[in-house]
């Protein structure tokens, strides 16, 4: 495969995997008649519907499970790239402040510290993916310097 056409599938191969991922944490069927279009619409928050988010507050069970499905994308995505299991962690406090993590082996090639996860979303879909290739290819690049950690 081309880095062109490559690059060209990398946007749908990151919807596609949050979609999936939000999808499998649908326990009540809600997103079986929706479009992926519609399912991935609440990952994208722009500026004035941020601004409508009040400053603190606790995030909802739906905010969290967007923030879990992004997190376990990413880590399905490494897995992909890798060929060596990932394992998103999330830890969470009820006020929206924790941790997420994943490691391949003993290996940990995501640590990022969680805030405001209220408030949680990007301002286009070009931000997402380009976020989720800026983590997955740094994880990927540390896993191949570190295989045999990696491994364990």
């Amino acid at each position: 495969m081309t880095a062109e056409a490559q690059a060209t599938d990398t946007p749908s191969l990151v919807m596609r995997q949050i979609v999936i991922q939000l999808r499998a944490m649908d326990s009540y069927g809600t997103y079986d008649t929706w479009t992926d279009d519609k399912v991935l619409a609440p990952m994208i928050l722009t500026k004035a519907q941020r601004r409508e988010i009040p400053v603190v507050g606790d995030p909802d069970e739906t905010t969290v499970s967007r923030v879990k499905a992004y997190y376990n994308a990413i880590a399905t995505i490494i897995e992909q790239q890798c060929g060596l299991m990932a394992v998103p962690m999330i830890n969470l406090t009820h006020e929206g402040f924790g941790r997420a993590i994943i490691s391949v082996g003993k290996l940990i090639v995501l640590d990022k510290t969680l805030r405001d996860v209220h408030r949680f979303g990007f301002d286009s879909m070009e931000k997402l993916t380009g976020e989720v290739d800026k983590l997955t290819d740094k994880a990927v690049t540390m896993v191949e310097a570190h295989r045999d950690v990696a491994k364990l």
